[in-house]
């Protein structure tokens, strides 16, 4: 069995993505391990009173039970779901809260990261801003990215951008075997600019290759790469775009205001962020 891990801070944004990772762990055969992270405050305690250590276990305890009580209300959503046999456990962890995925990464053997995109007390630098690239990349495991404004719906179109690389079929493989789960079709698009290299003896090739698999391809010819990107999204009615990270920037660029108030419905899609091997 898999394991998906799902920070949470309790939030809007984490409980409407806390629904999609129920339904992912569904779709591959994974248990989900919530992780709440919280950080201590630094206090020099040349300057504390007596009572320096108990400030800590006071707050300590104060993120413990605030852990315990929201934990209930994940479990009646799972039930409302009709999705209350997937599997949860729960991590509680004091520090930051990257590090803390990567310590849970290690821990636990995670398989995948399922996360809402924004949220309070620090959750916004995760993927949002100009470090997102950096952060998602530095994870060794795909992460799922779920905006708030995305409702849980049947997965049948997942999205996938290549530039036809050796390399990049491992990935397309990995979601082929979450489509064919879901009974879904990948659409895979590959933004050909005047500057691509690529052959079209290595596209035909792909296509021999993955003839039998529910895949369709798409070459458009456009220097606008992330535009394309996100009118492939609105014109395919894409549920879920599959991307390699390979660029550290470019995932964050994607999702920059700039260009996603051209294309209202990208924030209503999920992303899942792959890396190379």
């Amino acid at each position: 069995m898999k394991k998906i891990l799902f920070p949470t801070d309790f939030s809007e944004v984490a409980n409407n993505a806390f629904v999609h990772a129920l339904h992912f762990a569904k779709v591959v055969n994974a248990e989900l391990i919530l992780l709440h992270t919280f950080e201590l405050p630094i206090i020099d305690n040349q300057f504390t009173p007596d009572n320096y250590y108990a400030i800590f276990d006071s707050l300590q305890l104060a993120q413990f039970d605030m852990f315990k009580n929201e934990i209930p209300k994940l479990r009646e959503l799972a039930q409302k779901n009709h999705l209350e046999n997937i599997k949860l456990s729960h991590k509680l962890m004091d520090g930051d809260l990257i590090y803390s995925i990567k310590k849970a990464i290690r821990e636990e053997k995670i398989d995948f990261i399922v996360m809402g995109t924004s949220g309070a007390t620090g959750w916004e630098s995760f993927f949002i801003g100009s470090n997102t690239g950096a952060v998602v990349t530095a994870l060794d495991v795909p992460v799922l990215s779920i905006p708030l404004e995305a409702q849980f719906t049947k997965i049948e179109i997942i999205g996938f951008t290549t530039r036809f690389r050796e390399k990049d079929k491992s990935a397309l493989r990995q979601v082929i075997k979450i489509a064919k789960k879901t009974h879904a079709v990948v659409k895979c698009l590959y933004v050909k600019t005047s500057k691509s290299d690529v052959s079209e003896a290595t596209i035909n090739e792909w296509k021999t290759e993955f003839e039998n698999e529910p895949v369709q391809f798409s070459i458009i010819n456009s220097d606008l790469v992330k535009e394309t990107i996100l009118d492939f999204i609105s014109h395919k009615n894409i549920d879920i775009l599959a991307m390699i990270t390979h660029k550290r920037n470019f995932f964050s660029e994607l999702f920059k205001p700039s260009l996603t108030q051209k294309f209202s419905n990208i924030s209503t899609v999920p992303v899942l962020a792959m890396h190379e091997e």
